[in-house]
């Protein structure tokens, strides 16, 4: 586990270098800088001055020096658009990320793996059928598709808000309504990333339970006289759990590229929107923050999956230290 651990800082070390390097690399190719929007119509020797104190006038090898030697630091500078510390920003930012990315995680694994059980048993054949359906339909649509559905029906109904994290109101109210208020502006956007996610994950616990319910101790539990609900249901599911848990390292990826279409169709101020943002004002130390930011969430992600599919499955360990010795 020691050595998992510092595999996994190494890489993510690593990510977080390549990330914020490409992210400095798009901002310095696109056309402009950070000065052509924020200040203007000013007079260019105005705009000139503000972009030699801002150190944009140097080529692009002595910004990217300066700024690498100050991340080594932990110092990762202050946003040009919010004049704030670029470190805080992100991670309030992050936060409602995470927010959004583990309620959709959660609300995908309680609806994807029972209804994976319930397909893979092939019990019930009529309800089986209409769950695979719209598994293959949901997988077919992107958060972004079902983002902007989901905000028509709100906006037509009424029943959910159509954008935000918070009602602008909302500092007057007593704690316990803030909070139901949140959950209202959190139920569109986590839906939208979490039906594609639990359609494949009711696929992939599918095909795991159908093949684990021919296996030799699913016989034998028969045959010593446990109910086939409880063989299914308690020994079938925790067997095919491993090939699910296996993947889980992959949702990241899919909730992360999913979160940046959701954030911006339903303006939740996350990571993604302010991603978007940084690399539209090119706000170079904001964008480079933003991806440093997202690939330690990717490497915490996929290292936090594989220790619980360790923990879960210890055949892994065994294969993992028999393969190093």
């Amino acid at each position: 586990m020691i050595r998992l651990l510092l595999t996994r800082a190494a890489l993510a070390i690593l990510f977080m270098w390549i990330a914020s390097s490409a992210m400095l690399g798009l901002v310095w190719l696109s056309p402009g800088d950070a000065t052509s929007d924020m200040m203007g119509s000013v007079p260019e020797r105005a705009r000139m001055a503000e972009r030699t104190r801002l150190g944009l006038d140097r080529p692009f090898s002595q910004q990217y020096a300066g700024w690498l030697t100050h991340a080594v630091r932990l110092d990762l500078g202050s946003s040009l658009r919010y004049h704030r510390p670029v470190l805080s920003l992100v991670a309030e930012r992050a936060a409602n990320t995470a927010l959004l990315a583990v309620a959709a995680f959660v609300l995908a694994v309680a609806i994807g793996l029972p209804l994976g059980v319930l397909t893979g048993s092939e019990r019930y054949p009529l309800a089986g059928a209409l769950v695979r359906s719209s598994s293959l339909l949901m997988l077919s649509v992107p958060p972004l598709l079902l983002s902007l559905l989901l905000l028509w029906v709100a906006a037509r109904t009424g029943w959910l808000p159509t954008g935000g994290m918070t009602t602008a109101s909302s500092d007057e109210w007593s704690w316990w309504t803030r909070a139901g208020d949140l959950v209202a502006h959190l139920t569109l956007p986590v839906m939208a990333l979490a039906v594609p996610l639990a359609a494949a994950l009711e696929r992939l616990q599918s095909a795991a339970v159908m093949t684990q319910k021919s296996a030799p101790f699913v016989m034998l539990a028969l045959a010593r006289g446990a109910s086939a609900d409880r063989v299914l249901w308690r020994d079938v599911w925790r067997a095919a759990l491993t090939p699910v848990l296996g993947v889980l390292g992959l949702a990241a990826g899919r909730l992360l590229s999913g979160s940046l279409a959701v954030e911006l169709v339903t303006a939740w101020p996350g990571l993604g929107r302010l991603m978007f943002d940084a690399l539209g004002w090119r706000d170079a130390p904001l964008a480079a923050g933003c991806g440093a930011a997202a690939a330690l969430a990717l490497v915490t992600w996929s290292t936090v999956a594989e220790i619980v599919a360790r923990r879960v499955d210890p055949r892994m360990h065994d294969s993992t230290q028999g393969g190093g010795a």
